[in-house]
């Protein structure tokens, strides 16, 4: 290893809200003196930020912490994030972990490390979820294209099924004043594409008494950023006002990902979410009537304790009709201390298996022919780096993956691009118009 800076390595698993949360610990990480290199790399220190949203998340959580506490027997092991957050003395328990930070002290990791810190007896910090109150303003680097940006956290919702609140705390946020000051830092950065992040994005405003759409106001005018989406929002949470806002605004994308979780009213009474499903429906088509090349991901999960055969036809049939342009499918997964876990008429395994296999043969259908719809129409992509053959890859406003001839210099750009053929392997072939 190089015996000059100090080396971190980050890996980040769960939602966007980590990917923010570790770039901002990095750079406290830089601000000490460490260079950061990759997880793959050897590294001084290493950092698990972690997410405990289900049961087989937190399995990739234990296996990514043996993993890297077997890498160096000198390195420092940190593990923050959710899991971390939930399961303090769980993780404690695993050979090699040097620390386990909760919400409240993740922030300050590189100050307890230290530049000249050594292996000791495991450190639990600051896991009691009464100490998370205040708010952390994250945001991610290291793309030349996007960055996410934390505009809020916490959540005061308490759905049956979710340790969320439990992991993160109440619903809070900093002032628009200096989220607005953030997002011109990543201005100066040259990112062209901010993704507005949070547990839940569009309660923002519980602790400063301003609004989301205050906010994406204030935002529309940070000069150097092109491009803004909206991370999920409850569809409870979006108003008329604020799809009035995204019409006439040249930088926030006809994109909106938003949870409906079950199309069963049922079932929806019984996650304790704040909406049935025809007020879901309603938003949709509101959206749609100003917006009519919007893509709508929606998230649903699959086999919630109490789901019977017809209550999974009912949300099929509704979700059919709904035709959201992509489904991102979640098998329900007991978490403990939440009251679904004691729930009754649990689903068959098998049977969860086959209605997620339903569920995404329907999601497949629907973003084949989002894409196809969409072909011969000339609009602006954000250009990546990344390339693949004779490729390199960008997305649309609305969310359609575009690959182009490889041309370096247009890397970070948006250009028009004209969308040609549907590509079978997910994405359409484009050229620049």
């Amino acid at each position: 290893m190089n015996k000059g800076r100090k080396r971190v390595a980050f890996y980040t698993l769960g939602c966007k809200l980590n990917f923010s949360e570790s770039s901002t610990i990095a750079r406290k990480f830089a601000d000490m003196g460490y260079e950061r290199v990759s997880p793959d790399s050897e590294a001084d220190v290493y950092v698990i930020n972690t997410c405990s949203v289900t049961d087989h998340a937190e399995k990739k959580c234990r296996q990514a912490i043996r993993k890297f506490t077997t890498k160096s027997s000198n390195a420092m092991v940190a593990v923050v994030g959710c899991y971390a957050q939930l399961k303090p003395d769980e993780i404690a328990q695993i050979d090699g972990v040097d620390f386990v930070l909760g919400a409240a002290d993740k922030f300050n990791l590189p100050r307890l490390i230290g530049n000249d810190a050594k292996k000791s007896n495991v450190k639990v910090c600051s896991c009691d979820i009464d100490t998370v109150s205040d708010f952390f303003p994250a945001y991610s680097t290291g793309d030349r294209t996007r960055s996410f940006l934390k505009v809020q956290d916490g959540c005061d919702y308490h759905c049956s099924y979710c340790t969320i609140p439990l992991a993160r705390g109440k619903s809070r946020n900093m002032p628009i004043s200096q989220i607005v000051d953030q997002a011109q830092a990543i201005a100066r950065q040259n990112v062209k594409e901010i993704i507005l992040t949070g547990v839940n994005t569009g309660d923002f405003g519980k602790s400063t008494g301003e609004t989301f759409l205050e906010l994406i106001q204030q935002l529309d005018r940070v000069e150097g950023i092109e491009r803004y989406r909206i991370s999920s929002i409850e569809p409870n949470l979006i108003t008329p006002e604020i799809v009035d806002f995204v019409v006439q605004s040249d930088k926030f994308l006809p994109h909106f990902h938003i949870p409906l979780q079950s199309g069963s009213n049922r079932i929806l009474a019984l996650m304790r979410r704040r909406y049935r499903r025809e007020l879901f429906a309603e938003r949709i088509k509101l959206i749609r009537s100003r917006i009519p090349h919007t893509f709508f991901g929606v998230d649903v999960i699959v086999g919630f304790p109490g789901e019977t055969d017809d209550d999974f036809s009912d949300a099929y049939r509704f979700i059919e009709q709904v035709k959201p342009s992509f489904l991102h499918i979640f098998p329900y997964s007991e978490r403990p201390n939440t009251p679904a876990a004691g729930y009754e008429a649990k689903v068959n395994p098998k049977i969860v298996k086959q209605r997620v296999a339903k569920l995404t043969e329907l999601s497949n259908s629907f973003h084949e022919e989002f894409y196809l719809k969409h072909i011969g129409q000339v609009r602006s992509v954000l250009v990546e780096s990344t390339r693949k053959g004779d490729y390199m890859f960008g997305f649309t406003d609305n969310y359609i993956k575009v690959g182009i001839p490889f041309n370096k210099n247009l890397a970070g750009k948006v250009v028009a691009v004209k969308l040609e053929k549907y590509n079978p392997t997910g994405f359409v072939e484009g050229s620049l118009s």
